[in-house]
């Protein structure tokens, strides 16, 4: 069942880092909700907190994809069975989660339209309408950086998706050519030479692969380390 992942953990050990994420995210959805909720902070968001759960969704989902390559490669039927419905169930919570953060989100935009809205009818001469104004002001173009880096990152999850799909379909093709040469080979009755010499270049193109995950993996870091 301990089916090993690309990256070198196990599909019980994504399971787990996946649990461990979600946790996270819930008890970030919670803070959320209870700052929304908080009469000393007259409700305001906390964009840093929304980006860092947004960020743990998308790594969760992630993780899904991975976990379900993985339990297809299980041994026993019974098993299968098993990881599939936890990783369904993981994949439920984050798009629960998802779910719940937009809605925030969007509250949370209304909420600060709606209080400019107020604050430019009552249109005060003493500057305080101006300095009412100029902050929600910036939490407008606060929660536009994180919607707009959310979309960026929802675009880069897609990415490195279709990327990880791509070299798992290159992979199983390798093993079954692997296989179709081995076996013609031992009909012939070529020497173990031979087939060493095959073992070493099917091992230079497992590196290849993994060198181009790994850029692909630090592309996508940065990238994130950018837009945030």
């Amino acid at each position: 069942m301990a089916m090993m992942m690309e990256g070198g953990g196990t599909l019980s050990e994504i399971y787990q880092s996946s649990k461990k994420l979600l946790l996270k995210a819930r008890d970030g959805v919670e803070r959320l909700e209870r700052l929304e909720g908080s009469t000393s902070t007259g409700g305001l968001d906390s964009p840093e907190l929304s980006f860092a759960v947004k960020k743990d969704i998308v790594q969760i989902q992630s993780l899904c994809v991975e976990m379900d390559r993985l339990w297809r490669s299980v041994a026993s039927k019974a098993h299968r069975d098993l990881w599939k419905r936890k990783v369904e169930q993981v994949a439920e919570e984050a798009e629960s989660l998802r779910q719940g953060l937009d809605k925030y989100i969007a509250r949370n935009q209304r909420r600060t339209t709606e209080a400019k809205e107020r604050a430019e009818l009552l249109g005060r001469a003493n500057g305080e309408s101006a300095h009412v104004l100029r902050i929600f002001d910036e939490e407008s173009q606060a929660m536009q950086s994180v919607r707009n880096s959310s979309r960026m990152l929802e675009e880069s999850f897609a990415t490195g998706t279709a990327i990880l799909s791509k070299y798992a379909e290159q992979r199983d093709r390798l093993k079954r050519a692997q296989r179709k040469a081995l076996d013609v080979l031992n009909t012939v009755g070529l020497s173990n030479s031979v087939l060493r010499l095959i073992e070493r270049r099917n091992r230079l193109d497992k590196y290849i692969k993994y060198i181009g995950m790994v850029l692909t993996v630090v592309i996508l870091y940065f990238f994130v380390r950018w837009t945030s």
